[in-house]
């Protein structure tokens, strides 16, 4: 059965308990957790801190147990989506640090699921950023495998601005780059954490994929997007992403859910599906952004028995 979570950057401002309090009083099932380093946001929706795995002792990791049973909900994963292959050497190896220590959290709280980006230097060609994946990633899918911890590798190009042409900051993001990616490091610890709405705005099927990498989909998330053809319609599609797609909740952009959940129900996806906010037209006051978390779970009903 298919869990319906939240994925919890939109809420930076809920401490751990009241994240998982709301997560609780509204029916959520479980919730992805935002593990950067405390202080360290260098992006929007990124910085969120609900889990600090640099100073996680025995006695935290007890607490946070017993809060999640009480209150019945699980983590789906923990998530931390820096760059570990940022052209700057001292990043990269600070990024690559700390994603292990997400993995070591994830195995301590028993979630083993631990959610990122591969990385890239968008200044580089695929080809060469696929070296430097081949170079610097086997070391960390062998500690994750260590640890019986699955990583999942969102599928986001993550470009979305004129710095990050013309690769983007994150190799994985196609179907193609998924099978080289995987033939490369084959383990059954390395796999995806699926999200449809980056598909849709590199004009994708996004469906397609969930037949072929079914065995590779650890996670997913919810996030709905819309094409923007009055301005494609103005400047072409060579012009910055951002220009031509705009990120939707779930039945307000250009998915078609249905077929999107009866995909992942043949191929028997038992695993969480975590709702990420970045609708421009709900954020704001915390209400509002609530508020999106509770439109998009009333419309996901229909999908997902809750």
């Amino acid at each position: 059965m298919i869990k319906l979570g939240i994925q919890s950057a939109i809420l930076g401002d809920l401490s751990f308990d009241e994240l998982i309090d709301f997560a609780s009083d509204n029916g959520f099932s479980c919730v992805e957790l935002m593990c950067w380093p405390a202080g360290q946001a260098n992006r929007k929706y990124a910085g969120v801190t609900h889990l600090d795995v640099s100073s996680l002792d025995d006695e935290e990791i007890t607490r946070i147990k017993d809060k999640l049973k009480e209150k019945n909900v699980s983590v789906s994963g923990l998530g931390y989506y820096p760059n570990p292959l940022d052209a700057d050497p001292e990043k990269s190896e600070f990024y690559f640090n700390h994603i292990k220590k997400v993995i070591d959290a994830s195995a301590r709280l028993g979630v083993n699921i631990m959610n990122t980006f591969i990385g890239a230097d968008p200044a580089k060609h695929d080809d060469e950023n696929f070296e430097r994946f081949r170079e610097l990633w086997p070391p960390v899918i062998k500690y994750a495998e260590e640890r019986n911890v699955r990583i999942g590798i969102e599928n986001c190009p993550m470009f979305f601005t004129r710095d990050e042409w013309p690769s983007g900051c994150n190799l994985a993001h196609s179907p193609a780059l998924w099978r080289k990616i995987f033939e490369t490091i084959p383990s059954p610890n390395f796999g995806l954490n699926y999200d449809p709405s980056h598909m849709v705005w590199q004009f994708m099927d996004y469906v397609k994929p969930i037949y072929e990498f079914r065995n590779r989909i650890f996670h997913v998330h919810i996030k709905d997007a819309r094409i923007r053809w009055e301005n494609i319609n103005e400047t072409g599609i060579l012009t910055t992403p951002l220009n031509i797609h705009t990120p939707k909740l779930p039945g307000l952009g250009d998915i078609n859910w249905g077929k999107f959940f009866s995909a992942l129900y043949e191929v028997g996806y038992d695993g969480s599906a975590c709702i990420e906010v970045e609708d421009k037209a709900f954020e704001g006051s915390l209400d509002n952004r609530k508020r999106a978390l509770l439109q998009s779970r009333n419309y996901l009903r229909q999908f997902i028995t809750l």
